[in-house]
């Protein structure tokens, strides 16, 4: 991704301003490390940090019309690009950039324009005839963007806070799938898809329309003129992105960077996700890359990631630590661009909170509450994690068209029936469940959803809140809320976050841009009065779901403490060949009596033996024998 930054209509125009402006520019220089530009017209400033991907030989911006009357900055990619040049016959470009669409199209077109882009994008685009000026993001905020105020009058834009936010007297995240021109002083939404509305969509699934949308988001997007390769983590999402992207990549233009698909993923040693992403990456043949971390190389990366990421939101930094490292080691191998997942969880209520959604109408309305959400969320991280290193991440998942037709559907079709053998996001695995020509592996099309944080290995978030623990004292929990007025941090990792946020970016306006508000397994506050046991769990671990997930640690957690209290009890003792069995009262959590059994082994060092009986490889009599 690129780095913009825009001074519109400030009250200097000398030359310390336009070395002001170079100065907050070089703070974005990570976002685009290719090229740097500068333009200049009476008060009004743009600058760009180039991250080249394609036409790196004459896309440098800004850009302009044939008369230089139009210029703009842009940090994003426009796939239709083509078909758009197409309706501008009777205009000249400078270069082949995908983005050089821009100020034609404007000229052309006027303000209306916008909506006739089909990518991601955040531009100021400044027209020199009246002074004017247009400020626009992409639909639903891929890309990052921030717009404030100074004491002068002028308005500053900006890809990340750390361009404007000691240079601004206000500032604030630009709203996704929203303008601003300087005509109207104000903000107008050009994005307005049908799903917007507060009605329920009644179109029927059907498997065969949905893959084509999706195959169609991938295929678009394979638009480089730089090495790619795609994000794998092994589940659902990313494996199928994998998927489309290696059975159609010979057809496009990006194959010409190498014959075969690479793919990455990171985890700590032995984590659900290598495993599930090498078996991926083994039965499509790609060439895979398996990058590892450990618990500490997270812990010494935190407070770079909160910088980067400009956060102090609890899910995001715990996922975009690993992120932000992985991006680091695929740029050293000489990629730019990465296709990832994203988006697939909020469109199909993929979450495994949405397993208690009460009905239809709650289930589409909390999915519509997610994507409207997500340039605070995963966007956030996806791009800022990797544009951390000059790399390009692009997700299809978010693809306005597939939107379009994922958001349309019946979300009767969408909730999730245990009865029915229905799991989460059961649409999407039944459109890309092929017996004559399988996409995916049975067992990987439908594995259980596991958040990033989660799926690079459970210990991960554990380290973390042990380290929290170290270092926020009761004593600062107590004060919390006199530290911390807004957006109160409930738990000492939420602290530690916010004290290394406030040092990085103390104005009020900066703390104001991160959302807050309850949450459990990622929900929204909203969908939190689902479940009534919820609100004593509130984690945004995928584990803190219970009932749901399959390693719930909270369940675990109880279960963990009956053992404790219970072998605290009893003393006996045994050699190897001694013990029996293990009595297990038959109305314990639900008499889920393997995960009891093995805590239960645990604590006693018992080794595993393995032998083939039940539950471990351990003898059980089960009874209510336990009071």
């Amino acid at each position: 991704m690129c780095g913009i930054l825009a001074v519109l209509g400030c009250s200097d125009d000398s030359q310390t301003k336009r070395a002001r402006v170079l100065e907050l520019s070089r703070r974005l220089k990570h976002r685009g490390p290719d090229w740097s530009g500068l333009y200049q017209h009476g008060d009004c400033y743009l600058a760009h940090q180039r991250l080249a991907v394609v036409d790196p030989n004459s896309g440098d911006q800004p850009l302009f019309n044939e008369d230089k009357s139009v210029a703009v900055t842009v940090n994003g990619e426009i796939y239709n690009h083509e078909q758009l040049r197409k309706k501008l016959v009777n205009h000249k470009f400078s270069s082949g950039s995908d983005c050089d669409v821009i100020a034609h199209l404007y000229e052309e077109y006027g303000e209306d324009f916008v909506d006739m882009l089909d990518g991601i994008f955040s531009f100021v685009l400044l027209d020199a005839r009246d002074n004017s000026f247009i400020v626009a993001r992409d639909a639903i905020g891929i890309t990052s963007l921030y717009i404030g105020w100074g004491l002068d009058g002028s308005i500053w834009v900006s890809s990340e806070l750390k361009g404007l936010n000691d240079a601004c007297e206000q500032f604030e995240s630009f709203p996704p799938g929203h303008m601003y021109t300087s005509k109207s002083r104000g903000l107008r939404r050009w994005y307005n898809p049908p799903w917007f509305s507060d009605s329920i969509p009644s179109v029927p699934f059907d498997p065969f329309v949905l893959r084509h949308a999706l195959e169609n988001a991938v295929i678009k997007r394979l638009m480089t003129d730089f090495p790619f390769g795609v994000l794998l983590s092994g589940g659902l999402d990313s494996s199928l992105i994998t998927s489309i992207t290696a059975r159609y990549l010979a057809a496009t233009k990006a194959a010409k960077h190498g014959g075969k698909l690479h793919s990455f993923c990171i985890g700590l040693e032995g984590s659900p996700d290598l495993k599930a992403a090498r078996e991926v990456a083994d039965y499509l043949g790609t060439v895979h890359h398996e990058f590892h971390f450990t618990v500490q190389d997270g812990i010494d990366a935190i407070e770079d990631v909160i910088y980067h990421i400009e956060t102090y939101d609890v899910t995001t930094i715990r996922a975009s630590t690993p992120m932000f490292l992985m991006a680091r080691k695929i740029k050293s191998l000489g990629v730019k661009m990465l296709i990832s997942g994203e988006g697939a969880d909020e469109v199909f209520g993929g979450y495994l909170y949405f397993h208690k959604a009460p009905n239809k109408e709650e289930f589409h309305r909390e999915t519509c509450r997610k994507i409207k959400a997500l340039h605070q969320y995963d966007c956030l991280r996806a791009n800022k994690a990797t544009s951390a290193w000059g790399l390009e991440v692009r997700v299809p998942f978010l693809d306005k068209e597939f939107l379009n037709v994922a958001m349309s559907i019946d979300p009767k079709s969408k909730m999730i029936k245990k009865d029915e053998g229905r799991i989460e996001k059961w649409v999407l695995r039944k459109a890309f469940d092929d017996e004559e020509c399988p996409y995916l592996p049975k067992h990987i099309l439908y594995r259980q959803k596991e958040q990033f944080s989660d799926g690079v290995g459970y210990s991960w978030i554990d380290g973390l809140k042990a380290h929290a623990a170290d270092r926020v004292s009761d004593k600062m929990m107590v004060n919390a809320s006199c530290i911390f007025p807004h957006n109160t941090p409930k738990t000492k990792e939420a602290y530690y976050y916010r004290m290394i946020f406030e040092r990085f970016f103390p104005q009020n306006s900066a703390r104001l841009t991160v959302p807050g508000g309850a949450s459990v397994a990622c929900s929204t506050a909203k969908a939190v009065e689902w479940d009534v046991a919820w609100k004593n769990n509130l984690d945004p671990s995928g584990r803190a779901a219970l009932g749901v997930h399959l390693s719930a640690y909270a369940m675990g957690v109880c279960y963990e403490n009956f053992v404790r209290a219970f072998y605290s009890k009893i003393k006996f003792s045994y050699d190897d060949d001694s013990l029996t069995f293990i009595f297990v009262s038959s109305f314990v959590m639900g008499g889920d009596v393997d995960i009891f059994v093995s805590f239960f082994a645990r604590h006693l060092s018992i080794p595993n033996k393995g032998d083939g009986n039940s539950y471990g490889g351990w003898p059980i009599l089960s009874g209510p024998y336990l009071t």
